[in-house]
């Protein structure tokens, strides 16, 4: 039997050779052994625990751990980077406004070793574009995804994929948190949360209240047809998914089926292309949103507001899609709106801070905020927070602002007012 296979196999690469077809070499590795891998209950005691390994996620985590807090980051997926890597939007913006970068920190130190490790290019901050998307980067959506992973490990995040929380439980001195994978049951007790699941998660099973729009604007679901994909050169298609809703595991099957039946009706509507490229899920825009110790409403966000506690700098149109399409309404010159500690704060909350499109903000004002590189720098604060709040015993939103800004600013970030 031996034989006959390996004669089988020594023909089809002559075969191949003989058709000019080249067989590619392979490497090897081997993973680490995992202790008690056969055992299905983890236990895990840390300062603070990251949920969500997104846009937001990966950025609190490291900064987090960055400052001393031991830090676990449970990611239901298999990979870093969320919209920019699963959904496959890898255009992040904006790092600029008016001819200056107003948000940097590690969000941009990892988007521009991307780039560079990429042989990419930068767009010019010093040039204000005609149109806000000119300023957005082109990274490759797999290269961040993989260097996200090697600045986790630098900084001693501990990442736990294939989890997400099951129940959160109040202690006297943080939380209790049981979460779920594949094999898996993994209790963590930590002192403080960052929630960065989009969708405010770990917020809802915590008992605080969500608001959630009866009609959300649309996911988009990325492909290409025709050309091969160029990952950190050119975008791919994108098809609008309406009604696309991120709430539970029902609706985003929903979502994923919805997008994936549209592409494979392109496909066949036109036989001369093939299909080259499509990612594993919709990319969500809209869905729950914190009722926070503050509300950034649309005025503050159009006007620039200034707040007292501001952690973070923000800059993208307002820019509600719809059924009719998007009409973006581009902030008027000069303006740069901020994100107040807190709006990160889940309202009558302690040891809870959350980052990302979930932000305590009106509708039309979300739709400026949920951008992921001012996604990443409110990230990066709810870190900070986090981490000086396990150190000290107490509460993000009793940490002085100070304290935050000064750790900020030693990790590379732009505090409003500073630019």
């Amino acid at each position: 039997m031996k034989n006959n296979r390996r004669a089988f196999i020594q023909n089809t690469l002559l075969g191949a050779t003989g058709l000019g077809f080249a067989i590619a070499s392979t490497t090897e590795v081997r993973a680490a052994e995992v202790a008690n891998a056969a055992a299905a209950d983890v236990t895990d005691e840390v300062d603070v625990l990251v949920v969500g390994g997104g846009t937001g996620g990966v950025i609190a985590a490291i900064q987090a751990a960055r400052a001393g807090a031991s830090v676990l980051l449970v990611e239901r997926h298999s990979q870093l980077g969320g919209t920019m890597t699963t959904g496959g939007v890898a255009f992040p913006g904006l790092f600029d406004a008016w001819g200056k970068q107003i948000i940097a920190g590690i969000g941009w130190e990892l988007v521009k070793e991307s780039v560079e490790l990429d042989q990419g290019t930068f767009p010019d901050f010093a040039k204000v574009p005609q149109r806000h998307w000119q300023n957005q980067i082109q990274i490759n959506q797999f290269l961040y995804a993989i260097l996200a992973e090697e600045k986790c490990e630098q900084a001693g995040v501990k990442i736990a994929y294939y989890e997400s929380p099951q129940t959160v439980t109040k202690t006297d001195g943080g939380w209790e948190v049981a979460c779920a994978g594949f094999g898996t049951r993994r209790k963590v007790t930590c002192k403080q949360i960052i929630d960065c699941t989009g969708g405010a998660e770990v917020v809802g099973l915590a008992g605080f209240p969500r608001q959630r729009e009866e009609e959300r604007q649309p996911g988009s679901y990325l492909f290409m047809l025709g050309a091969p994909n160029e990952p950190g050169r050119k975008q791919t298609h994108q098809l609008y998914v309406h009604g696309a809703d991120s709430t539970n595991s029902r609706t985003v099957t929903e979502a994923n089926l919805t997008g994936r039946k549209s592409i494979l009706a392109k496909v066949r509507k036109d036989s001369s292309k093939r299909l080259m490229h499509m990612q594993p899920e919709t990319g969500f825009r809209e869905s729950y949103r914190i009722e926070g110790e503050t509300v950034i409403t649309v005025n503050d966000y159009r006007s620039g507001k200034k707040f007292d506690d501001a952690v973070s700098n923000a800059f993208y149109p307002v820019d509600l899609h719809t059924k009719k399409g998007v009409k973006p309404e581009p902030l008027k010159p000069g303006t740069v709106p901020t994100v107040p500690l807190r709006a990160l704060i889940p309202k009558g909350s302690r040891n809870i801070i959350v980052a990302g499109r979930c932000v305590s903000s009106d509708r039309l004002a979300n739709s400026g905020l949920r951008v992921q590189a001012t996604c990443m720098g409110m990230a990066q604060a709810a870190g900070a927070a986090a981490a000086l709040a396990s150190k000290a015993g107490t509460t993000p939103l009793e940490v002085p602002l100070k304290e935050i800004h000064d750790l900020l600013r030693t990790h590379g970030a732009i505090i409003p007012g500073d630019v």
